[in-house]
């Protein structure tokens, strides 16, 4: 039965065509309309014209008349919630608006399909697909910080994790579906100053992290860059992994990219990440995982906490996927179980408790 109803939004009948086809494929979901830019969409929706109302939307960014981010800005005007799926080209101004839908509520994005010939016309179309239906299935819940696990409940009694200060010499934090705007939240909160260098690992395809690396940096007083290989990993610094590839520190305090095969089908890998630090800064670190799908990040964690680090995830009130902060959490080595909005203060507080 085809219970997922979907809008298609792409100034090109050629793409409105192949998305469609994308989406009819799956038995479960069925494409019940389209509009050729953001104006037509608005349109039509208002006047109801096509008799159902849909549970995701397809957006193009690129479009004549209204394009992607200012239907997004309209919609968010009228207090119309329905999840939108971005797709963009992969281009200077593709991804720069991108970035902007996402900051405007986009639920997720997509690099477009290039055309029937493309190498990765299946992968888009899986993603695509898997995309959809966590947009679906995401019911956005009204923040309550009481969700979260109180602070004291594991804090020792000045403060301390487990009743022991630390050195920390390193933040390193993963995350997927919904990351981009949780980032945003955290880093723009770290210092200038803020003494140790941060490693990031967000689910995103190649051609997108270093715009995304731009705008944070633009609106943060740490310095943010895209990760290069052979990188010092330097203080108050946020490194983010490029995508298409896994990102790990090594012993010489230098950043290592590198094409090894997909962990939990994707590359850049959160857990990749976290156990290479683990062995390199040991008990003196903290991880983060916030919100996304699947479990990237937990076996991470386990190693961190085995190590004697500290371990941070984001609470289900917050997430717009609680999927990787979930198998986290699951593992039983989570210290602090967090609303987004609470992390970088709490990460700040630690490392300011370990100078003292």
């Amino acid at each position: 039965m085809r219970n997922i109803k979907v809008l298609v939004v792409d100034d090109s009948a050629f793409m409105r065509k192949i998305i469609s086809d994308m989406i009819n494929d799956d038995p479960c979901m069925e494409v019940i309309g389209t509009a050729r830019n953001g104006e037509d969409f608005l349109n039509k929706l208002s006047s109801n014209f096509w008799k159902v109302y849909p549970d995701v939307v397809t957006l193009d960014v690129e479009m004549p008349r209204m394009d992607g981010i200012a239907a997004l800005r309209e919609l968010k005007r009228r207090g119309i919630f329905i999840p939108v799926i971005v797709l963009s080209s992969i281009s200077k101004e593709g991804t720069k608006l991108t970035m902007e839908c996402l900051e405007a509520g986009a639920f997720d994005f997509l690099p477009k399909p290039s055309g029937t010939i493309s190498l990765d016309i299946e992968k888009i179309k899986i993603n695509l697909i898997k995309k959809i239906r966590a947009a679906c299935r995401n019911v956005k819940k009204s923040v309550n910080v009481s969700d979260a696990v109180p602070v004291s409940a594991v804090h020792g009694e000045n403060g301390e994790i487990g009743g022991t200060r630390k050195n920390i010499d390193a933040v390193v934090i993963g995350a997927s579906t919904g990351g981009p705007k949780a980032l945003y939240s955290v880093i723009t909160k770290f210092p200038e100053d803020m003494g140790v260098p941060v490693f990031v690992v967000q689910h995103m395809p190649s051609g997108f992290t270093k715009a995304f690396a731009e705008r944070l940096d633009s609106n943060s007083d740490i310095k943010v860059m895209e990760a290069q290989d052979s990188m010092n990993a330097v203080k108050n610094t946020v490194y983010i992994a490029p995508g298409g590839f896994h990102m790990e520190v090594w012993r010489d305090k230098k950043i290592h990219l590198n094409k090894e095969p997909a962990i939990w089908g994707v590359r850049p890998s959160v857990d990749k990440l976290f156990l290479s630090a683990s062995r390199v800064y040991g008990g003196n670190i903290i991880s983060a995982v916030l919100t996304g799908m699947g479990r990237d990040g937990a076996n991470g964690t386990v190693e961190i906490k085995k190590g004697g680090g500290i371990t941070i995830s984001e609470a289900e009130s917050t997430c717009t996927i609680y999927g990787m902060p979930k198998a986290a959490y699951a593992t039983g080595k989570v210290d602090l179980v967090l609303p987004v909005d609470k992390i970088a203060s709490e990460i700040l507080k630690i490392i300011k408790l370990g100078r003292r």
